[in-house]
């Protein structure tokens, strides 16, 4: 049996971005979200914030919708 390395290292390299990017996203949805109840609580509006909050959701639930793709297809 014969590994090659060079390709477990790039599917290795490759998870390891992607998930830093997704945790990344999901992470800035959660401050935008934060920062809609912290504008809320001093009067303010937060539109902003919402809707890039839940664009980055939206990315996440993409990058999952397409990673269930590629297993399933």
């Amino acid at each position: 049996m014969k590994i090659d390395w060079a390709a477990l290292g790039s599917v290795f390299g490759v998870s390891l971005v992607v998930t830093v990017a997704l945790v990344g996203l999901f992470t800035l949805g959660i401050v935008g979200l934060s920062k809609r109840e912290r504008a809320t609580a001093q009067g303010g509006s937060a539109a902003l914030a919402v809707s890039g909050a839940y664009a980055c959701f939206a990315l996440c639930a993409a990058a999952v919708g397409y990673g269930i793709y590629l297993i399933v297809a």
